[in-house]
């Protein structure tokens, strides 16, 4: 029995029905949804003395919804798990305001929970490069797997994002020691390029059936399309599970496993946000510029694949 006076608690049925036939939720997230609600409405029975109702729920004040997310966090919830909850409050509230039924200012006056994003899970050297040269054991095609591990070998050897790597054109492929890439928010930097990345992608193009035209896209799949990341995906999943690598190894842990082996082989980290191309490392830090000479040394003493 829902903790709340009889019209909210005809007001979460309708809710309920409402996310079930317009807004097509799962039946998982109606049940979240439910049981969220009800736990809020259980804590507005205790903190005001009497079950809430519309009229109540409209009158609530920031401290009220502020309370809550103390006693959640009190209660060991994490702040994902109350971020959640707090959204589906808002979702609940958004939902009476348009429908009629009560109209809460509080709610939007409140903050959702700062959620940390998980710390990065990088390969160790031994298990990326492993990684890396697995790629070609996989592939239905010689060429294919010239193009895996030319992509593996871009993505840990460069820092590369997958999208990155994937948007490259042909007349893009390094021929030097630097490339150009274009991350996110269209914004450009300049990575330094090992020779084994350059090698790798050579040995590619020089296998790859497909003409090589300066505007095709450096890696295509077998129809000469531009590649999908769901497939570099799939061919990382492989490797993960014939090496025994944990679920964390992914496309993306090779950027991850680049980063990590710089900073642990005494790369400098401003110059290592540079090359990843993050606005910041932390909230904390600021984006820094660092000229390409000191960017060029710093890659060539701390990568553990410089010097193959």
């Amino acid at each position: 029995m829902l903790d709340a006076a009889d019209d909210l608690q005809a007001a979460f049925a309708d809710f309920q029905a409402w996310l079930r036939d317009e807004r097509r939720a799962s039946p998982k997230t109606g049940e979240a949804y439910g049981r969220d609600l009800s736990q809020f409405f259980r804590f507005l029975t205790d903190y005001e003395g009497a079950p809430p109702s519309l009229e109540s729920l409209a009158r609530l004040e920031p401290r009220a919804f502020r309370a809550w997310l103390a006693e959640r966090a009190d209660k060991g919830v994490s702040a994902a798990s109350r971020a959640r909850q707090l959204s589906a409050l808002r979702s609940f509230f958004a939902w009476t305001a348009k429908t009629g039924r009560c109209r809460c200012e509080a709610i939007q006056l409140i903050r959702s929970p700062k959620v940390t994003p998980p710390a990065p899970k990088p390969l160790s050297a031994p298990d990326a490069e492993t990684a890396v040269e697995a790629f070609a054991d996989f592939a239905r095609e010689p060429w294919v797997g010239k193009r895996d591990v030319a992509i593996a070998t871009l993505l840990y050897g460069c820092g590369l994002r997958i999208a990155e790597a994937l948007a490259l054109d042909v007349r893009d492929a390094p021929r030097g020691d630097q490339m150009t890439v274009l991350g996110k928010g269209s914004k450009e930097r300049m990575v330094p390029v090992l020779p084994a990345v350059r090698q790798a992608i050579s040995a590619y193009l020089a296998a790859c059936p497909h003409p090589a035209t300066p505007e095709r896209a450096l890696f295509v799949g077998v129809r000469g399309g531009r590649l999908d990341s769901g497939q570099v995906r799939a061919a990382m999943r492989q490797v993960r599970r014939a090496l025994g690598l944990p679920e964390s190894a992914s496309p993306h842990a090779l950027r991850h496993s680049f980063a990590t082996h710089l900073l642990g082989a005494g790369g400098d980290l401003r110059a290592i946000q540079e090359l990843l191309g993050h606005s910041s490392l932390s909230t904390t830090q600021r984006y820094t510029e660092v000229d390409a000479e000191q960017l060029i040394r710093e890659y060539a003493k701390a990568h553990p694949r410089y010097n193959r």
